[in-house]
């Protein structure tokens, strides 16, 4: 996974990573372009596939609705790294396909536009900008098959 890094700060809820009123739909490319829009106006304009959500403690923080790991993934972002992630957000983006990293040191060092590559399997992350590198806990092999597979949903049907 490699990308630019985009920069969120501490306790981002799901009614800033998807606001309430799109909740109406399940469609993952009508809630990609709805992405971050009360928190970042224009952020699904701004990425790219591959970049990478950066953020402080407590991301995803709120509601339990799938639609928040749901409309990042739409966006093509390849992972999220934070300090900490809200539980149920955390299972909801591997249920949905979608790798999460919890790096206190990443979250803290990386910046804006820094371009980044994460390694699912090790844990290891680059900051290509800055020529560092930050361990986080690498993905169990259960999750990377879940990821892999496109979510758990994906991943049932594949091995019934």
């Amino acid at each position: 996974m490699k990308g630019k890094a985009f920069k969120f700060g501490d306790d981002v809820d799901t009614d800033v990573i998807i606001p309430a009123r799109y909740l109406v739909t399940t469609d993952i490319q009508e809630l990609a372009v709805h992405c971050m829009e009360d928190g970042r106006t224009g952020f699904a304009n701004e990425v790219n596939p591959g970049d990478i959500i950066v953020a402080g403690r407590n991301f995803g923080c709120g509601s339990s609705r799938e639609h928040a790991p749901l409309s990042i993934k739409g966006n093509q972002i390849s992972c999220v790294i934070a300090k900490s992630f809200a539980r149920i957000f955390f299972r909801n983006c591997f249920n949905c396909g979608l790798p999460v990293f919890e790096c206190p040191e990443a979250s803290e060092k990386i910046e804006e536009g820094d371009q980044i590559e994460v390694d699912q399997s090790t844990g290891m992350i680059k900051n290509i900008t800055k020529n560092e590198t930050y361990q986080a806990q690498p993905i169990p092999e259960f999750m990377q098959q879940l990821v892999s597979a496109g979510g758990l949903m994906e991943y049932v049907k594949k091995n019934m």
